[in-house]
């Protein structure tokens, strides 16, 4: 992709031709390589460049119209334009986006630069030698049908007609193993894991090739779990996914659209139990490849979302902001429509005292919930309610005991106010950072 200097002076050269006066660009470019195997031989290598540009341009009447692209010379750009413009004069009229007001002020943070790409060959034998040691980890492991190691080099900018001009980029790095195993006589098992970093050298391939052996172990001994009431322990992934799936509580787009558990008014609200605090932070040290501004180009910051169980802001893009009389917040994506999402959680204990500290080296009767399943069909988002598969274990005496076959189900409202204790060690996954949240109690269905 071209540099964001010569991309601005293009733009700036055709809008002028064309008699525009109001425009902004925005921009990504992924360039990665990712490898599977299988039995101890090459599976797939894929190589591939992927770009997208979104070009809006707003007429004299301020409507805007928007059009996408992947071509930024200075050919593609103006043609870019000239689209983008004549779809203006069928742009929307009521709450007609427009550029950030912090488009031009300073990010705070910086992006991460960009590592070596690793050869491919380097990727295979890694990926090989995990594969190996894994099935050599237990004679019940037969396969590990889904693994990849990939990496990625992401170019990103923003540029506007008033002067904003943003880049960053950043690498990213990433391994998963997933495993199934045959006993005679038993059901198949699986477990998997996954690690992150900035490139090839830093992935630590061993410490996932060792979380997967160990969780596909503790499952080989299963049980099925009576139907009933349990205190229920959330693994930072399960929570995390939760949060995720919850997202319209603290989504203001989806609260303008009314399409959310919330509402302008909720801000100030008792939402969860004081224990816990939530902030969306995509700053955040353990953010591999975080970014420093959004699709509109506002700069990404720390967002205290729940503080002592308090819910204390919404996430914004630029049009949201300025409906609620909020600032935006670094959590716009640009595409057709702009939408609102979050960047990356981190999940932690306030500094509230519980009234009991737990542990799972003595628990008794509780459930571990390690993976939640089937978010797409369990989850009903408007009306705050889940029933889902897991995998996880059920605690007798400090001993886990793989859970067979159950589904977990309750109200999220239900279950933020119900958390009993928020651990201290948090634990990084792809969306976030979080500890293991305890729940006071939730229905758990075995299979019968």
């Amino acid at each position: 992709m071209s540099t964001v200097t010569t991309i601005a002076e293009a733009a700036k050269s055709a809008a002028s031709k064309l008699n525009i006066s109001k425009y902004d660009i925005y921009g990504a470019a992924v360039d990665e390589v990712s490898v599977q195997v299988d039995s101890g031989e090459p599976d797939q290598m894929k190589a591939s460049q992927r770009s997208s540009v979104t070009v809006r341009v707003w007429n004299d009447a301020n409507t805007v119209g928007i059009t996408s692209t992947t071509d930024v010379d200075p050919v593609g750009l103006e043609l870019a334009l000239k689209t983008a413009h004549e779809a203006s004069f069928f742009g929307v009229k009521d709450n007609a986006p427009d550029f950030s007001p912090e488009a031009t002020a300073a990010t705070h943070g910086k992006s991460g630069g960009k590592h070596p790409q690793a050869p491919v060959t380097e990727l295979v034998d890694k990926l090989l030698g995990a594969e190996k040691e894994l099935l050599a980890a237990h004679e019940a492991i037969a396969a590990v049908p889904y693994n990849g190691l990939a990496q990625r080099d992401i170019d990103r900018f923003y540029i506007n007609s008033a002067g904003a001009m943003r880049e960053d980029n950043h690498s990213v790095a990433s391994v998963y193993l997933y495993t199934k195993t045959e006993e005679e006589g038993k059901k198949p098992r699986s477990a998997g894991a996954f690690r992150v970093s900035e490139g090839v050298a830093q992935l630590d391939v061993a410490a996932c090739l060792k979380e997967t052996a160990e969780k596909t172990i503790s499952h080989l001994n299963y049980d099925k779990i009576k139907t009933g009431k349990y205190q229920v322990v959330f693994s930072a992934e399960a929570f995390l996914s939760l949060l995720g799936a919850f997202s319209n509580l603290y989504n203001a787009q989806s609260i303008l659209d009314k399409q959310s558990l919330s509402t302008a008014e909720s801000l100030g609200e008792m939402i969860a139990s004081p224990l816990l605090c939530v902030t969306d932070d995509a700053l955040h040290p353990e953010n591999v490849g975080g970014e420093t501004f959004d699709g509109e180009g506002t700069p990404t910051r720390p967002v205290p979302l729940i503080v002592n169980g308090e819910l204390k802001n919404f996430l914004h893009s630029a049009g949201t902001a300025k409906r609620m009389d909020a600032q935006p917040t670094g959590n716009a994506n640009m595409g057709a429509k702009v939408t609102v999402s979050p960047n990356f959680f981190h999940v932690f204990a306030s500094d509230v005292k519980p009234e009991q500290t737990y542990s799972l080296d003595d628990a008794d009767n509780v459930i571990l919930i390690d993976d939640l399943q089937a978010l797409h069909a369990g989850v009903q988002a408007l009306q705050g309610s889940f029933s889902l598969p897991f995998d996880g274990w059920l605690i007798k005496d400090g001993k886990r005991v793989s859970v067979e076959s159950a589904t977990v189900a309750g109200d999220i409202r239900e279950v933020l106010k119900s958390i009993v204790y928020v651990e201290s060690e948090t634990e990084f996954t792809g969306s976030g950072v979080c500890p293991r949240v305890w729940v006071k109690e939730l229905s758990g269905t075995g299979e019968e």
